[in-house]
């Protein structure tokens, strides 16, 4: 039988975002992150945590896998480095379900920071007990295959909606939905949404003081 080589389309040595800059992001809202971007990295609102606590933060493993196959979910949970989160593209093929409890385990075993999934996964119940955070379309029992000949690609860009996602940039993900950021703007990100948390913890206190947002936000 043919057989694609992995490693032509595996990069295993890419950027990440610090660790203390992924720390630092884990405190913000996702909201929060996109709006300081300058309104960028909102992924699909219909990528949502399978469990509603589920938060996650960390470094992007892209995979872009064939439709109806997770042969390259496994390659890249192979070469995943504690932390990471990996972020898969499915090929638009949605309904089937690409991971469960068993990969979960092994993620969860080596540290890493979490799943975002354009597409969805099962074993929901099982997963939410976990506590290893999944961001996916919904859950589907319908099972993938294992396609040696088919190729795919684990860290390189891949598209989800309007955003493409770049290996090493950073995801964030709560129950508002995820937001990934270009590595090379995170500082700047992380300073502006800071500032946008002070400023409207400031406008709160006016409207709890019995102020109107039209006149807080000078729109009359």
């Amino acid at each position: 039988m043919k057989r694609c080589d992995p490693a032509l389309t595996t990069r295993t040595d890419v950027p990440r975002v610090p660790p203390d800059l992924v720390r630092a992001a884990a405190r913000l809202p996702t909201a929060t992150l996109h709006e300081a971007g300058g309104k960028v990295g909102a992924l699909p609102s219909a990528i949502r945590p399978v469990a509603p606590a589920f938060r996650l933060a960390g470094p992007a493993l892209t995979v872009h896998s064939p439709p109806g196959d997770n042969l390259w979910l496994h390659r890249a949970l192979d070469i995943a480095r504690p932390g990471d989160v990996l972020v898969v593209f499915c090929g638009g093929a949605h309904e089937h379900g690409y991971w469960g409890e068993v990969m979960a385990t092994m993620a969860q075993a080596r540290g890493l920071g979490g799943l975002v999934i354009d597409g969805c996964v099962r074993d929901g119940a099982l997963l939410s007990q976990m506590g290893f955070p999944v961001f996916a379309r919904g859950l589907c029992i319908r099972g993938t295959g294992k396609d040696f000949a088919a190729m795919g690609w684990i860290n390189h860009p891949v598209t989800m909606g309007d955003v493409v996602v770049h290996a090493g940039d950073l995801v964030v993900g709560d129950g508002d939905g995820v937001v990934a950021l270009p590595r090379e703007r995170i500082e700047g990100i992380l300073a502006a949404a800071s500032t946008r948390e002070a400023q409207e913890a400031a406008i709160l206190e006016r409207l709890r003081a019995g102020e109107s947002t039209l006149d807080v936000y000078g729109w009359r």
